[in-house]
């Protein structure tokens, strides 16, 4: 990482960027906004992470606008990408190479594709060795990615943040952010005894076999409770992580579409990715921010806060040795 700006780079580390690797300063006001100032790129070549946007809202319940969220905790990252990263004692641009690969492309007016279209989006990602971090868009979008990568694995375990469970009974093939987990269960993508939920604050009588850490128990137990029982469960299985916003309370994330009060703050947050080193991560999410119902960044910092903590998951779990750049 260079020291002082009189070693300032020449700016838009998004194109410009002559390494993969280490931490350079730029204007968190200026240039181009990719997550983390990594480069934008589509050659998968050589990279370990591929940070992709899945700007997706049509699944919504309450209030839309999470289609606008990949573009907001893009631009608020940049405050985050100068240094690195807190409470981590590494910098994991160090050893992984990271890159920005745009949002997914697919056709609005045409609800009945979206899931094979984004589904389609990560197949040639995932081919090439590559882990996936995304930023939605609604909760929905983590279905389709789960089935891209249950592809790949088999049955996937699940550490899911959330104020709601996600697992309300629903018809085959409809399309909704509170049942995504309901099919992925139902349909062997996500192997419900090896998976955590936890942060619910809303009633769902059937837990379908997760094991449910709901915000009462969690405000009561603590963070170190949780990690161990999340690792006991999840024990070495190729396990994602999907962090819906609403997690956290409407004090700490008021752009979201479905807030819900009696959450966590944002310190409760990260201790608790941080304690999540040593799981066998396959890839993460960040979703539901609604720009239009955020203030002042609140939302949108909140959650590029919690991918940067899921990269330096994934350089724990994908660390190998390399020469890193200046």
């Amino acid at each position: 990482m260079t020291d002082t700006f009189d070693q300032y780079s020449g700016g838009d580390l998004a194109f410009t960027r002559q390494s993969p690797y280490g931490t350079e300063i730029e204007a968190m006001y200026a240039g181009a906004t990719s997550f983390l100032r990594r480069r934008y790129s589509r050659d998968l070549s050589g990279v370990d992470v591929a940070v992709i946007g899945v700007p997706y809202d049509l699944a919504t319940s309450n209030r839309p606008g999470a289609r606008l969220g990949p573009r907001a905790v893009r631009a608020a990252s940049t405050q985050l990408s100068w240094a690195r990263p807190w409470p981590w004692t590494t910098d994991p641009f160090k050893t992984l190479h990271v890159i920005d690969f745009g949002d997914c492309v697919f056709d609005p007016g045409s609800p009945h594709t979206v899931v094979d279209q984004i589904e389609q989006w990560y197949q040639p990602i995932l081919a090439a060795g590559v882990t996936p971090l995304s930023i939605g868009g609604d909760h929905f979008v983590t279905y389709p990615i789960l089935k891209a990568l249950a592809r790949k694995h088999g049955p996937i375990s699940l550490i899911h943040f959330d104020a709601h469970s996600d697992t309300w009974p629903d018809r085959k093939g409809r399309i909704d952010h509170g049942t995504m987990f309901y099919h992925a269960a139902k349909e062997g993508i996500v192997d419900p005894h090896s998976s955590v939920q936890l942060g619910m604050r809303t009633i769902n009588d059937s837990n379908l076999g997760y094991t449910v850490l709901d915000a009462l128990w969690l405000h009561e137990h603590g963070v170190d409770k949780a990690l161990a029982i999340i690792k006991e469960t999840v024990g070495d299985r190729p396990c994602y992580l999907t962090f819906d916003v609403d997690f956290l309370d409407p004090s700490c994330a008021p752009g979201t579409g479905t807030p819900v009060c009696g959450g966590f703050d944002t310190i409760t947050a990260i201790r608790l990715l941080h304690g999540l080193t040593g799981v066998n991560l396959i890839g993460c999410d960040v979703v539901e921010v609604a720009p239009p119902y955020d203030h002042a960044e609140i939302t949108a910092l909140a959650a590029a806060t919690m991918a940067t903590n899921m990269i330096c998951l994934l350089a724990d779990v994908l660390k190998k040795p390399k020469t890193p750049a200046d």
